[in-house]
Formats: C-alpha cells, sequence, structure tokens
C-alpha cells in the first residue's frame, strides 16, 4: 500500500479543535466534516486539498479531545496519510480505527516542507521527498494494523473477517 501527493505542513500541538472545530460536530457524516477540515489553523486547506495529498506535523498531532471526528474528517478531505514526529495517542487509534494512515517520523517531519511531493510505502516505513531526492524511515505497522488500514478501518476489517 503505498500513498503520494503534496504535503500540507503544520506545527506542533495540532489538536482536534483546529482539524475539526467543535462548532460542526453535530454531523458524524465524513463529507460534511470534511468540508470543514483544518479551517481553523489553515483557511484555504480544504479549497487546496487534493485527493492523495499528505499532511506533515511536527510533535503531538491529534492532541485534544478524543472526538473520532477528527480523523475522519482528515481522510474524507482526501488525505491519503499524516506524517508527524509524534502523534497523541488516542488520536492515533482513532486513525487506525477509522483507516487514516498515519506514520511516525522525526526525520520526515523535521525535512519534508509545505508544498513537497512524497511518497510513502506503508508495508516498509519508507518515505521519500521527491522534491528533494531524500528518504527516510518511518515506523511501518504490523501486518494486522495494516489489513485494518486496507479494509478502510476496523468495523470494515471485523466485518470481513
Amino acid at each position: 500500500m503505498k500513498a503520494n501527493g503534496s504535503v500540507f505542513k503544520y506545527g506542533d500541538n495540532v489538536d482536534t479543535d483546529v482539524i475539526i472545530p467543535a462548532r460542526y460536530l453535530n454531523s458524524t457524516e465524513g463529507a460534511e466534516l470534511a468540508k470543514h477540515c483544518m479551517e481553523d489553523i489553515d483557511k484555504e486547506f480544504i479549497q487546496k486539498v487534493h485527493p492523495g495529498d499528505i499532511i506533515v506535523a511536527k510533535k503531538n498531532f491529534g492532541c485534544g479531545s478524543s472526538r473520532e471526528h477528527a480523523p475522519l474528517a482528515i481522510k474524507c478531505a482526501g488525505v491519503s496519510c499524516v506524517i508527524a514526529e509524534t502523534f497523541a495517542r488516542i488520536f492515533y487509534r482513532n486513525a487506525i480505527n477509522i483507516g487514516l494512515p498515519i506514520i511516525e517520523c522525526p526525520e520526515a517531519s523535521a525535512r519534508i516542507d509545505g508544498g513537497d511531493r512524497v511518497e510513502v510505502d506503508f508495508d516498509s516505513g519508507v518515505i521519500t521527498n521527491v522534491t528533494k531526492g531524500e528518504t527516510y524511515q518511518g515506523q511501518a505497522f504490523p501486518p494486522f494494523m495494516q489489513g485494518i488500514i486496507s479494509a478502510g478501518g476496523l468495523v470494515n476489517y471485523i466485518n470481513a473477517k
């Protein structure tokens, strides 16, 4: 499984309230949530994001409340992967549960810039910055987690079993 897209870059402590503001939590529909994804931190994100694009951030991405709406909004906005130095643990688990690929990689977080073109190989954890001609070794998912992501989330994975 692979991802390939342009990068949107953010800093430390991007919390769930800026990923999907609380005022939109009256919906659980992914398409509706996606319309407001990142709007409190990047007003132009939803107009500029294309299917397959990648979010890169620094430390503690997805901190704050434990809402599953945040990774769902990102996934439904078309983002194929989130790379960060570290993730808040509940966001990490919620992302896997809804089938949003995420990879921790401090080097990629530091070296990748907004607008760079990046490819991610989920099987090996290798992240390639096509723009800069660099590669970084991220943390690959174990096979069972790759199965959950490939199935589109935990519910689909369990239903397929």
